[in-house]
Order: structure tokens, then sequence, then C-alpha cells
């Protein structure tokens, strides 16, 4: 799935996020609400590795290869020229640590979706999914940058679901997501969503209001 900036959802794609949810949360008294952010972490950390593993690299090379560069012994602007190559290296490898493959491959998975927890548990604070007359909002927050799906229920619903049943939720939307359709992604794990929360929080006839908007929150 294509990572950083992603070009804006079309109305289209909007409206087919909407009438997912639309659909979904007439089978049920919970409300659906998805979002899509552009990272769930700043990994600042990786770009701090990344630059001093490519100034490690830089050195050891120039120091392989001095007999290339040094033919008439150590002279200070030799050593001039070797600091100045190996803070240019540091530099180049920590912008490059800043890009969403080199996080990915310098931090922890467990460490990625401890993020995505986290940046789900403050969106459902900031959003108010918090807010509905039963405590039964679910958040589906899609973060790309990490390249996972995070699905969390208020509290009202721990009890109800199981929690294999939420990653059947995630698992609906994997496949696509990997194959960089976020829409189609989303729009499934909705679907896969409403069908769990029918059975535990099923609708009642002639009371079930909309409590929270139904349109995709787009955060990138």
């Amino acid at each position: 799935m294509a990572t950083g900036k992603e070009a804006a959802l079309s109305e289209a794609d909007r409206e087919r996020i909407r009438q997912a949810v639309h659909t979904a949360e007439q089978q049920t008294r919970a409300e659906i609400v998805p979002m899509i952010v552009a990272r769930s972490g700043l990994y600042r950390d990786a770009q701090r590795w990344a630059g001093l593993i490519t100034a490690l690299t830089t050195l050891a090379v120039l120091l392989t290869i001095e007999a290339s560069w040094l033919p008439w012994g150590w002279h200070a602007s030799n050593a001039a020229w070797l600091v100045l190559a190996v803070t240019l290296a540091h530099a180049g490898g920590a912008w490059m640590g800043s890009r969403p493959q080199v996080i990915r491959l310098l931090t922890s998975p467990t460490r990625l979706r401890h993020k995505v927890a986290l940046r789900a548990e403050r969106a459902f604070a900031q959003h108010a999914i918090s807010q509905t007359r039963e405590r039964t909002g679910v958040l589906i927050l899609l973060s790309m940058l990490e390249r996972q799906i995070y699905v969390l229920p208020d509290r009202s619903l721990a009890g109800l679901v199981s929690a294999e049943r939420w990653k059947q939720v995630v698992q609906a939307a994997v496949e696509r997501l990997q194959h960089g359709d976020i829409v189609e992604g989303l729009t499934h794990a909705i679907a896969a969503c409403g069908a769990v929360l029918a059975d535990a929080c099923p609708v009642r006839p002639g009371d079930n209001p909309n409590e929270l908007p139904d349109q995709v929150i787009d955060e990138r």
C-alpha cells in the first residue's frame, strides 16, 4: 500500500464510504466512525538511528579505502574532509530516516502498533465518539504510514464482542489495503464491523437514531 502523501479522496469515494456506514448502521444501534490519518507517530528515533548508521558506514568505508585519498599520510586537511563527509552522511541518513519505508524498517511492529493504538484513543476523544447515548461508538482508524487498521469500540461493546471477532473486522480490510485500495479496504472493514455489531448490539425497531456523522474523517 502506498504511503506518505496520498491523493485526496474524491467525492465519489467519500460517498461510497458514507453509504457503507449508513448501510452497516441499519443493522445495529452502534455508531461506526471511519477515519484516515497520514501517520500515528513522529518516530524521531528512526531518524537518529538512520543518521548514525549512515555516518558509521561512511566512516568505515572511507577508512577502508584510505589509501586512495590519503596518499601522503595524515594531515589536518584530510581530517577535516573526513569529518565533513561523516557529518554530511549523518545529515543525509537522518533525512532518509523521515521516509515511511525507512521508519517501518527501523521501528519494531510492536511499537508501530502501539502508536496506532494511542492515535486511535486520542481520536476517539477528539471526535466525541464516546458521546453516544449507550456508549456504542466504534472507531475504524486507518493509519497510512504504519500500514495498519485499528478498531476501537466504546466500553459498552468491549464485553459484547470478543477480540477475535474484532480481528476479523481488521482482516476483512487487510488484503485490499495491501494492494493500495483504501476505499475498498475501508468499506469491507465497515461491512464486517456492521455484521459483528448486528449480533452484539442489534437495532431496536423505531429506536435507532443516527448519533454521529457517517462521513469519513480524513486527516492526512
